[in-house]
């Protein structure tokens, strides 16, 4: 008996038992593997390539790497970057603010403040130097203002005036001196207690020339002493040169306190009152002549002078005296 090879695809195994090697597999296996590969790798580029396509297309989108291998798998598109930067050519309008424009148009003049110089600096704007003790509801106020803007009076370095302060016959001298410009009616006197080195020299010499002051017998002028408020108005009263021209007790029946009034000074007190030179605060009817002149009593009396002279605009003022 012939033994005959076995027919049918067993005819290629030499051994039945044996495994069947790849180079062996059928053919039809090797192209299912094949084309299942192929679909992998075409979904796979596809889903790329939208989500690509996605990233694009979007107004101010930008390329997030981890958003675009995380959209795959996720349905929610991926919040964009805080700061986004646009991937179109043109820019979009952007939503930072912009810092403003520093320059000439805001720094200028025209608008960061007022224009400094003489017109707001010189005294026709300034106005009278403010002291810090003599405010603008005091009494003596306007007077004091008024003569601090013609430079006449001044304060002190710590920006007082001290108006309470009485005044001494140096400094009413020279008060006088730099108020008036009056001729010289005398000449000037020696003083044997005024030195040549003396402050207040100058002034003193010169309000004794135009007849405002006089010394006392033995040539002496006393310019440390302190003024009583009647030999201000004396002295006023004598360099302007006026007189009375109502009876004298008539006129000095103003005062409760006339009887107070040396006799030697009651002509030229009475015309002071007639004049509008007489200050009285807070009293009108208190003169108070042997009381020491206050520095603002001094700048109301000098005040009220000048424009008797015609050279200043009388002040309306509660105590002024009018007969």
């Amino acid at each position: 008996m012939t033994n005959l090879p076995p027919s049918g695809p067993e005819s290629f195994r030499e051994d039945p038992l044996e495994p069947m090697t790849p180079s062996r597999a059928p053919s039809s296996r090797i192209d299912s593997l094949g084309f299942r590969e192929f679909m992998g790798v075409f979904v796979a580029f596809t889903t790329i390539g939208a989500i690509l396509f996605w990233s694009l297309s979007r107004e101010k989108g930008a390329f997030d790497l981890e958003s675009l291998l995380s959209g795959a798998s996720s349905s929610q598109p991926a919040s964009p970057s805080p700061l986004p930067l646009p991937l179109d050519p043109t820019p979009a309008p952007s939503t930072v603010p912009t810092e403003p424009e520093v320059g000439p148009r805001t720094v200028g003049p025209e608008i960061v403040g007022s224009e400094v110089g003489p017109r707001t600096v010189g005294p026709e704007t300034v106005g009278p130097v403010g002291f810090s003790d003599a405010p603008t509801d005091f009494w003596a106020y306007p007077f004091i203002a008024a003569l601090s803007q013609r430079g006449i009076i001044s304060g002190f370095a710590d920006n007082t005036f001290r108006p309470d302060q009485p005044v001494t016959r140096a400094e009413f001298a020279t008060f006088v001196q730099e108020a008036f410009d009056q001729s010289p009616t005398q000449s000037a006197e020696q003083y044997k207690d005024l030195p040549s080195d003396f402050w207040a020299t100058p002034g003193i010499q010169e309000a004794t020339r135009t007849g405002f002051l006089t010394g006392y017998p033995g040539d002496v002028f006393r310019p440390t002493q302190q003024i009583p408020r009647v030999q201000a108005l004396v002295a006023l009263v004598s360099g302007l040169n006026l007189s009375s021209q109502s009876p004298t007790d008539q006129t000095l029946q103003t005062y409760q306190d006339a009887a107070q009034i040396p006799n030697w000074a009651s002509n030229q007190v009475a015309a002071a009152t007639e004049a509008g030179l007489v200050v009285n605060y807070p009293d009108q009817k208190s003169l108070r002549p042997n009381a020491l002149t206050t520095r603002a009593e001094a700048a109301a009396f000098i005040h009220q002078a000048l424009a008797q002279a015609g050279q200043a605009e009388r002040i309306e003022s509660d105590y002024v005296v009018r007969p």
